[in-house]
């Protein structure tokens, strides 16, 4: 439920990315390889794919990078075709591509043409657009305001849709996906329309059979 990118009105895109450099700086440091706080790529495979994911964009923020030790820096990429390839896949890894969008509607359209996502993320002290947002495009999960919480609260489904996967997993809805609901019906041995429904069939016969049973 990572993002993968994020879609930033053009007015405001200088000063997010700005907030988001520093943000990065006050959690990892100017050299986030000595924090204790940051992790390493799983293996040597999946470094070599994000760093080849990394010359998608130009690098705004980050870059650095230590294969010996599977470190690469939290990593912001601008100027990032729709069509490069840190756009065509998840990336679980710590590089984010920042796209800049001019409307509402720019940002529903470029979510509705890709795969449903497993999660969406909407910023926005304007509850129209969370509204419009929220009803114009699909994902298995939402949030608004915050990301990757959803997965933790247990009153919420959670799950895919579309290629981010099916079914809904938490608590109740854990409970219904794993259990068949098996429906019986039960029919009385006392009553018994059942001449209704076999032939020979001659409508007149048939309704006075139903209303003044023989």
């Amino acid at each position: 439920t990572a993002p993968d990118y994020v879609l930033v009105f053009n007015d405001v895109a200088a000063e997010f990315l700005r907030d988001l450099k520093q943000t990065l700086l006050e959690f990892y440091g100017d050299d986030p390889q000595k924090s204790p706080d940051y992790g390493r790529i799983v293996s040597a495979r999946h470094f070599d794919r994000l760093m080849g994911l990394v010359g998608s964009g130009t690098i705004y923020h980050g870059g650095q990078n230590d294969r010996a030790d599977r470190f690469i820096a939290p990593t912001v990429l601008v100027n990032v075709s729709p069509d490069s390839p840190v756009m065509q896949e998840e990336i679980f890894g710590p590089i984010l591509p920042v796209l800049e969008v001019s409307s509402l509607q720019e940002v529903i359209d470029f979510v509705n043409a890709r795969p449903s996502p497993l999660g969406l993320y909407v910023f926005s002290e304007d509850e129209s657009i969370t509204e419009q947002m929220l009803t114009s495009t699909s994902s298995g999960d939402a949030a608004v305001n915050d990301c990757t919480v959803q997965p933790i609260i247990h009153d919420l489904p959670f799950g895919g849709v579309g290629d981010s996967g099916m079914g809904k997993y938490h608590g109740e809805w854990g409970f219904r996906a794993y259990t068949n609901a098996r429906g019986v019906l039960y029919h009385s041995t006392k009553l018994d329309f059942g001449g209704l429904r076999y032939p020979p069939y001659n409508h007149n016969r048939k309704l006075r059979e139903f209303v003044i049973p023989s």
